[in-house]
C-alpha cells in the first residue's frame, strides 16, 4: 500500500509531463487516446491526469517511434505491441 501512495507522489500533470518530455499538451491528449493500452495516466478525483514514470518513459518511446523513425501511428501500436509480448 505505500508503494502506491509513494508512485502516485511520483506522478506529474499534464503541463510537467509536456515539458519533460517536449511533447505539447494536445499530443498527450491525443496519444492517450490513441495508445490507450499502453499510455494511461491516472486521474485525480477531479479529473486531472497525473503521469507516472513509467507513463512519461512510454512517452518518449512513442515520440522517439513517430517522430524521430516516422512510424505511422498504426506502425508505432504493432512495434509497442510486439514489444509488449516479447517481454512477457
Amino acid at each position: 500500500m505505500g508503494s502506491d501512495k509513494k508512485k502516485s507522489e511520483s506522478a506529474v500533470s499534464i503541463s510537467v509531463a509536456s515539458r519533460i518530455t517536449g511533447v505539447e499538451i494536445h499530443t498527450l491528449r491525443y496519444w492517450e487516446r490513441e495508445f490507450d493500452e499502453y499510455l494511461g495516466p491516472v486521474r485525480t478525483e477531479g479529473g486531472q491526469r497525473r503521469y507516472r514514470p513509467e507513463d512519461i518513459q512510454t512517452i518518449f518511446t512513442i515520440k522517439r517511434l513517430v517522430r524521430d523513425e516516422m512510424f505511422s501511428i498504426a506502425g508505432a501500436r504493432r512495434y509497442l505491441a510486439k514489444s509488449r509480448s516479447e517481454a512477457a
